[in-house]
């Protein structure tokens, strides 16, 4: 591997930009270290696990821009782009990572609110009388 390889990864309103380079492991997120960045133990395991999928924790650095949305939105998204950025690295890591479910894009995200709604679906109070 000459040079970086780039992964984009999406959620909900998050955007992530992942840069992967020849390393021991690190992962920073918008120039901060991934675990004081997200200080949530779950989401700090959504970035490992593309990694611990294909057993390759100390070959890689990992360098992310993350952008919009909240934290568990830029956590989903860099899995997504780390995913695709290991792909970039070895096509063969393809059928361990579709088998963990990496490489899909989550389509999820927030219903639009409607005229006369409180919020997407919630009604105001109804009253008799």
């Amino acid at each position: 591997m000459e040079k970086q390889k780039n992964g984009v990864g999406r959620r909900k309103e998050a955007v992530t930009r992942v840069f992967l380079s020849k390393g021991d492991g690190k992962i920073t997120v918008n120039d901060k270290d991934y675990k004081q960045y997200f200080p949530l133990v779950y989401l700090q395991n959504q970035l490992e696990l593309p990694m611990k999928t294909i057993g390759s924790q100390e070959k890689f650095d990992v360098k992310i821009l993350a952008d919009g949305g909240g934290l568990k939105g830029q956590a989903e998204a860099a899995k997504l782009g780390i995913a695709r950025a290991l792909l970039e690295v070895n096509p063969e890591f393809r059928p361990a990572l579709k088998a963990a479910g990496l490489l899909m894009r989550d389509p999820r995200s927030v219903e639009r609110k409607k005229f006369g709604k409180k919020k997407a679906r919630r009604s105001f109070q109804f009253s008799k009388r």
